[in-house]
């Protein structure tokens, strides 16, 4: 059996070398965004309805498939060899709070609908369908974020660490909460999300002035849009 799928990802590297209908005549919707476009190795397969903005960089034989969206905004993506990035998936970088690139290394699964913000994803990782990894987050190699679960803001998950289904993974050393925990929201009050993601310094209680400072972050970050050009394809 293993033979056997050895040489079926040897005829699949040589087909996305050789074949010309293995690499897609437009690699997606790429956007130029704050003067930068993204870049894409020939290996690569990016589906026509990914859409790729600013400074992103895919490896050799990353896949990027329906619906995706890597948002560089005024920092930077860059997705490892043989990544794949599922269906409708939302990767964002972000420079509003610090330079906070999304950093995928070699052979890391992305699941359909998961989303990385600004964060650091070891070799081979597994991020199942719906899982979320915020701001500031980094990822071991080999570990795991089952389906729905939650890695916070500035959280480390070692190597080979499995964050169970629709659980929050916080702080450092990490440490795991079920949704109906009552200590949640006091846990996560803790992480200090609005200054680690939109370098807002508001209350965790004075939710009115926080979520009003944090719009007027996003709004400035996203007017930057107005300016962007499609790049052309080739």
């Amino acid at each position: 059996m293993w033979n056997a799928m050895s040489e079926i990802c040897r005829r699949a590297r040589d087909r996305s070398v050789e074949d010309p209908f293995m690499i897609a005549a437009t690699q997606g919707l790429r956007i130029r965004h704050r003067g930068r476009e993204p870049q894409i190795h020939p290996t690569a397969y990016v589906a026509p309805t990914a859409t790729l903005v600013g400074d992103v960089r895919v490896g050799a034989r990353a896949r990027v498939m329906y619906g995706a969206v890597l948002d560089a905004e005024g920092s930077r993506i860059e997705v490892g060899e043989a990544a794949v990035i599922c269906e409708n998936a939302v990767l964002r970088g972000s420079a509003v709070a610090g330079d906070q690139p999304v950093l995928v290394e070699d052979h890391v699964f992305v699941g359909p609908h998961a989303t990385l913000l600004g964060c650091e994803v070891g070799r081979c990782v597994y991020a199942a369908t719906g899982a979320t990894v915020l701001q500031g987050a980094r990822l071991g190699a080999g570990s795991v974020v089952a389906v729905g679960a939650l890695v916070h803001a500035r959280t480390v998950v070692p190597e080979e660490y499995f964050v169970p289904p629709h659980t929050v993974a916080l702080d450092t050393p990490v440490r795991l909460l079920a949704p109906g925990d009552p200590g949640l929201a006091e846990a996560i009050g803790r992480v200090g999300f609005a200054q680690v993601a939109f370098g807002v310094d508001a209350e965790w209680t004075d939710r009115i002035r926080r979520y009003e400072h944090i719009a007027e972050v996003r709004a400035a970050e996203f007017g930057a849009h107005a300016d962007d050009e499609i790049a052309s394809p080739g």
